[in-house]
This record gives C-alpha cells, sequence and structure tokens, in this order.
C-alpha cells in the first residue's frame, strides 16, 4: 500500500509539472495552431516558449525537496534493500557452508590414512544432521524465544515471507544462513574425536547438539533471551556461541573416550602421530580462512546501505588481519623457542585469530585486529602442548583454536565495543561453558554406558576405515588387499 501512494503522488507532481510548462508554451501554440502555418513571429515564439518550457521544467525539479533527494541517494526503496540482505544471506551462506570441506580437508591431512575415509564420511553426514535438525526444531528453538526467555519453542520451520519488506530480507535465505552455522560446531568435534570414535554414536551425539544444546544457547543471545536483554551480552558472529561451543562439546568427547592408542608410552611419553598430508591440512585451512569472510561478513546481517557495505568491507579486512597474524605469531614463536616450526601449529594460529576475531570483527582498528589475533597465535603457541600434557588427545588441536581462542576473543569484545562491558562477556562464556560441557558429558557418558562411544582396539589399530567404512582413502598406498564388494 505504501508503494502505490507513493507511486501515485509521484504522478500527480509530474502532471502539474507538465502543466506549468504548457503555460509558458502557449504563446507559440496559439499562434502555430491558430494560423496554420508559422512565420517569423511564431517561430521567435517557439524558440521562447521551449526556452521557458526547459527552465520551468528544470526549475521546478531542482526545486523540489533536496532534502528528500538526498534521501533517495541515501537510502535505497525497501525492496532493493530486500534484495541486497537477501543475496548476503544466501552468497555468504553457500562460502559458509564451503567451510564443511575446510573442515573435512584439514581432519583428512591430520588423521593417519588409516582413518581418513571416516574422515570424510563423517563430515558430510553431519552437515546433512544439521540441515534436517535445524529444520525440525533447531531454528525455532533459536528464534523462538521471548524476549528474556531461555528456550524456543519445539516447532518445525517453516518459511513465512508474509511480511517480507517489513522483515528486510527472505525468511529462507535466514534459515539457510543460521543452518550452516551450526554445522560448523558439529564440525569442531568430529576433529577432536577423531580416529577412535564410533560412529553411530557420534552422529546421534550431533543430533542431539544441533538440534538443541546449539539452538539453546544460542537463542540466549541471537533469540533475544535472558543474557542480550539482561546482561548485554556481545558475539557478532559466534566466538563463544558457535566455537567456544564446539570446543566445550569436544573436550567433553575427548574426556570421555580417553586417548588414542599409542597416543602415550608406559612412562607417560608423548608420541606424535603423525597425519597423513600436511598439504591437505593446508588446503583445508585456506578453505576455512575463506569461508570465515562469509562466517562474520554475513553476520553484519544487511548489505542494503551504504553503512552496511562499508562494515562488510571493514569486517573482511580485520578478519584477514586476524589470520595473519595469528600465524606469523606462530611462526615467531616456535622458531624462536622450538627452533622448528611446527606446521600443524601454525595452520592452527590462523584458525585461532580467525575464532578470536569472530566475537568482534566491526568495531577494532586494523591495528586492534591485529593484536587480537596475534593473542590467538599465542593461546595455540602455550595451550596445545599443556592439553597434551594432561592427557587430552585432541587429534587437529580444535580446543585450543576453538574453545580458548573463542573465550579470548568473546572476553575481549569490550577494548574495542563500547557497548559490551566486561561482566556481561563473563557471565555470558560462564553460563555456554556450564550448559555446553555439562549436557555433553552427560550425552558421551550415557552413550558410553547404553552403546558404546570407542572402537575396539583391534578396530582402532587397523583404522576405522576398515572397520566402520570398508574402503580405505588411499588404496594405492594401502597394504591391504581389496576385498571384494559386498
Amino acid at each position: 500500500m505504501q508503494e502505490k501512494t507513493c507511486h501515485a503522488e509521484k504522478i500527480i507532481r509530474q502532471r502539474m509539472i507538465f502543466d506549468l510548462a504548457v503555460t509558458k508554451l502557449a504563446p507559440w501554440d496559439k499562434t502555430w495552431l491558430g494560423e496554420g502555418h508559422m512565420n517569423s513571429n511564431s517561430i521567435r515564439n517557439l524558440i521562447v516558449g521551449l526556452t521557458a518550457g526547459v527552465a520551468t521544467l528544470a526549475g521546478v525539479a531542482l526545486a523540489q525537496d533536496a532534502s528528500a533527494v538526498e534521501a533517495v541517494a541515501t537510502t535505497p526503496a525497501p525492496d532493493t534493500t530486500f534484495v541486497f540482505n537477501t543475496l548476503l544471506f544466501l552468497i555468504m551462506g553457500m562460502v559458509v557452508m564451503f567451510m564443511a570441506a575446510g573442515f573435512c580437508m584439514l581432519e583428512a591431512g591430520l588423521v593417519r590414512s588409516k582413518n581418513a575415509a571416516t574422515i570424510c564420511l563423517k563430515n558430510i553426514t553431519l552437515y546433512s544432521i544439521a540441515t534436517v535438525m535445524v529444520w525440525l526444531i533447531g531454528y525455532n528453538v533459536i528464534y523462538g524465544v521471548d524476549e528474556g526467555g531461555w528456550i524456543g519453542t519445539l516447532s518445525i520451520w517453516a518459511a513465512d515471507d508474509s511480511a517480507a519488506l517489513d522483515t528486510g530480507y527472505s525468511a529462507s535465505s535466514d534459515w539457510f544462513f543460521q543452518m550452516v552455522f551450526v554445522a560448523t560446531c558439529a564440525s569442531i568435534v568430529s576433529g577432536t574425536i577423531a580416529e577412535r570414535v564410533r560412529l553411530w554414536p557420534f552422529f546421534i551425539f550431533t543430533a542431539l547438539l544441533t538440534g538443541l544444546i546449539y539452538p539453546i544457547q544460542a537463542s540466549w543471545e541471537w533469540g533475544g533471551g535472558w543474557l542480550d536483554s539482561r546482561y548485554g551480552f556481545s558475539d557478532f558472529a559466534g566466538s563463544t556461541l558457535v566455537h567456544a561451543t564446539g570446543g566445550w562439546a569436544a573436550l567433553a568427547g575427548a574426556i570421555a573416550l580417553g586417548p588414542r592408542r599409542g597416543k602415550y608410552g608406559p612412562d607417560g611419553q608423548i608420541n606424535q602421530l603423525r597425519g597423513s598430508s600436511l598439504p591437505l591440512a593446508t588446503l583445508g585451512v585456506f578453505i576455512l580462512w575463506l569461508g570465515w569472510f562469509g562466517f562474520n561478513g554475513g553476520s553484519q546481517l544487511a548489505l542494503g546501505s551504504l553503512s552496511d557495505a562499508i562494515s562488510v568491507s571493514n569486517i573482511f579486512v580485520n578478519t584477514n588481519m586476524a589470520a595473519a597474524t595469528g600465524v606469523i605469531t606462530v611462526v615467531t614463536l616456535c622458531t624462536l623457542l622450538k627452533r622448528k616450526i611446527d606446521l600443524s601449529m601454525a595452520l592452527n594460529g590462523a584458525i585461532g585469530g580467525l575464532v578470536a576475531i569472530t566475537a568482534e570483527p566491526l568495531t577494532p582498528a586494523v591495528w586492534q585486529a591485529a593484536l587480537i589475533g596475534s593473542v590467538g597465535g599465542v593461546i595455540i603457541f602455550v595451550t596445545t602442548p599443556v592439553l597434551e600434557n594432561l592427557r587430552v588427545d585432541d587429534v587437529v588441536g580444535a580446543i585450543p583454536a576453538h574453545l580458548f581462542c573463542g573465550i579470548w576473543g568473546t572476553m575481549a569484545v569490550p577494548l574495542t565495543n563500547s557497548d559490551a562491558n566486561f561482566v556481561g562477556q563473563a557471565v555470558g562464556v560462564g553460563a555456554n561453558a556450564v550448559f555446553v560441557f555439562s549436557i555433553s558429558i552427560v550425552l558421551w557418558f550415557f552413550l558410553k554406558i547404553v552403546i558404546g562411544i570407542r572402537a575396539s582396539a583391534d578396530d582402532e589399530d587397523k583404522g576405522l576405515d576398515d572397520s566402520e567404512v570398508g574402503a580405505p582413502a588411499w588404496p594405492d598406498f594401502s597394504d591391504r588387499e581389496l576385498r571384494p564388494a559386498e
């Protein structure tokens, strides 16, 4: 209705301008039409009339409300805003979805070759499980919560575009963008507990994580729940809500499972179980780095205005800078303190910097983003060996990168964003830790007691590709005989 009214007013203004211009053309019009021919006077009147008419049209157009012209120049039409916002969700969502490939390649490269095919199966299946669970209950648990509430509604999501222009984006585009975030959280767990967890217990946990655990705690902030309304907790793109959530769930799983066979010797020495392909792991990190631009940039949630476009651009720069300084910091520390550079740790330096900046990638200056990412690199360097000494076997280093760097990034938000405060951030980090870890540890031990979560010693020694998948990832380099197809 609003569009129709504006269109009618525009037509009325155009007719008024036209009528005014016609009055200026009246002298030559009367002369020409009345006499049926053109003489020198009629030509003169024609020229004068045309000049006056054009001048009138231009004058009236320029004299119209200057502020309205300025507003039109800076404020797009509602349907234009709708289109650009929807495109942001869809395009950035596709980029974030590609992070699933990044996690898959990173994990496949850091596990031994006898487990690489299982990693691929886990990652494509967990993405699929997350898709279905967010549709069944997850989305409405996040966004169906009352203001200041604790949990949303347990109902199936359905697109509602009845008030599309008021919402500002397509309902399905928002669902897709939120869904790929949930899948990212589940991917974090996969890498930590690789090489010894059985597939179906992991899939069951993934369904509960993506359908309930993640959505409930996300509703506290992104759904307008109690963390947002009471404490002003701020987590722009999910350092805590996505990455620390995945980290706490992964830590619980690692504790319930225990370390891999051969990781620790009888005298307590730590053995390095080398991955199958560092180039493949490096490719995975580059894919994740690319995906993070969609992760953080898309979390601006709008691209329909000049300020939104500038904000997304600034987010890209800060995200890139934090990852870069995370890598440089780890490489420098390894050189100074270890004499040799650990490539897998350098790769996690990039991820640690990315996770750290995710809580607030918009407000920092570039040098502040660089500092935040650099601290993330320090956290990776310090906490990775600490976890190993505590006998927490994290195959891909996801807990330092996603959990510890996620906490750091969340607590650093008030340093650059005056709307946040340290008390609110601490409450959010603590609530997330207590809820996610306690529920996850209970679920893991429940599954352990009821159906068992760990592969047998024989299956673990042979590799889960043999026991769970039945086919090696690298058959040309396998010393096992190929079995007939079943």
